[in-house]
């Protein structure tokens, strides 16, 4: 009796798992949509249907017209059973944005950062008032978080606690979910801003419908998520998709890193605007930061040799890491985000393209699509507030100390 109370149990909450996870993608749908997309007996689906609705996690979205008989309704998760913070730790600044569960964004906070190398105690001094700042634009309690995703730069080791290796940044084992949980008593997940930023892009963006991407996140540094099969491939210690520090020449530019001819160090903002700065004779960039740099270099192109010299190349070797990318994992995607990305993505795509077709196997080419990133320079915040949903909704909307009916 007691196995048999466990079984049913646990095949509640895959149930529950499952129409939950459906409805939040995909939402608003039908009892009868439920039943479709899952595979699931349409009384299976409404009786859990009704336990969601009951537990709050579930809401009504209207009624939809019918041919005849009566009106079906649709559904979708309710918005304010919960909300949700992403934090993107960036190296020129931490942004803090504050969502529900249908994703709106409801506050946001943006503090730069103005050191070379940023130091984990401010990064973690930035987060705490962030969230503070947050939660009171928004008028909610500290106590209505489900939880707090980060995305950071490097390796994330998830072991008792996440501790981050930045080999860029000078982090090396940087405890930073010790360190934010000495300030913060809420849920923290914290990974990789790229892994957050493809998270973010598979379930809103330019990712939708695939198996098979790879999605790369091209700012001050340069990194990378793979995804194979719909999971994110993270290899022996989640350090899959440093793309970055891929080697694209031999013996080339040093790299923050240490090593020399990474990819980084040619297609990284700070490298753009190193050999920027070289191609003008040593004369500075006109810009107080690097995005005001970047954005100084394109629209000096329309009238300058050196700046489209410069662009030109940088599409070279922008099409030959992707090139990499698609030769390595035979993606139907390869989506280019991350705010440098983004601003060199909209000027250079066709190059970029043109580039990694002259470098690529022509069959694996083919199957690819390369596209630009949907979800705009918010992409790591957003992808890093889904990973305390994307746990809520495995667990069946089950929160901590929540008992679910056998």
């Amino acid at each position: 009796m007691a196995l048999e109370r466990t079984t049913n149990r646990t095949v509640r909450l895959r149930n529950r798992a499952a129409l939950l996870s459906k409805l939040f993608l995909e939402g608003p749908l039908t009892r009868q949509d439920l039943a479709r997309g899952t595979g699931l007996s349409q009384p299976a689906v409404s009786n859990v249907v009704a336990d969601l609705i009951a537990a709050g996690l579930v809401v009504g979205a209207g009624a939809l017209e019918s041919d005849g008989g009566r009106p079906s309704m649709s559904l979708r998760v309710a918005p304010r059973f919960a909300l949700v913070a992403g934090v993107d730790v960036g190296e020129t600044r931490v942004r803090v944005e504050l969502f529900d569960l249908s994703m709106a964004l409801l506050a946001s906070a943006d503090y730069p950062i103005d050191a070379a190398r940023p130091d984990p105690a401010t990064v973690v001094r930035h987060i705490v008032a962030g969230l503070a700042a947050v939660t009171d634009q928004a008028g909610v309690p500290r106590a209505d978080l489900l939880g707090v995703g980060v995305g950071v730069s490097g390796v994330v080791v998830q072991d008792r606690e996440a501790v981050v290796y930045a080999q860029t940044l000078g982090w090396d084992g940087v405890p930073l979910e010790r360190m934010i949980r000495a300030e913060v008593d809420v849920p923290l997940h914290i990974d990789n801003g790229a892994k957050t930023q493809g998270q973010a892009e598979m379930w809103f963006g330019a990712g939708r419908g695939a198996r098979h991407a790879v999605f790369a996140l091209v700012g001050s540094g340069v990194g990378a998520t793979v995804v194979s099969n719909g999971a994110t491939y993270r290899g022996v210690a989640s350090s899959a998709g440093e793309w970055g520090h891929t080697t694209l020449v031999y013996g080339g530019r040093a790299c923050r890193c240490g090593a020399r001819g990474c990819l980084e160090a040619y297609v990284g903002a700070e490298g753009i605007i190193e050999r920027y700065r070289e191609a003008r004779r040593g004369r500075a960039v006109p810009g107080a930061d690097e995005e005001s740099q970047i954005n100084a270099l394109l629209a000096a192109a329309d009238r300058s040799e050196t700046a489209r010299r410069v662009l030109d190349e940088t599409a070279a070797y922008l099409g030959a890491g992707v090139a990499n990318l698609i030769n390595l994992f035979n993606p139907e995607r390869v989506v280019l985000g991350g705010w440098a990305g983004l601003a060199l993505g909209s000027r250079l795509l066709p190059e970029i393209r043109a580039a990694a077709a002259a470098q690529a196997l022509r069959k694996p080419f083919e199957q690819a699509r390369i596209e630009l990133g949907q979800l705009g320079v918010d992409a790591v915040a957003l992808g890093a507030a889904t990973l305390p949903v994307a746990q809520l909704l495995a667990a069946g909307g089950v929160r901590a100390a929540t008992a679910v009916p056998a």
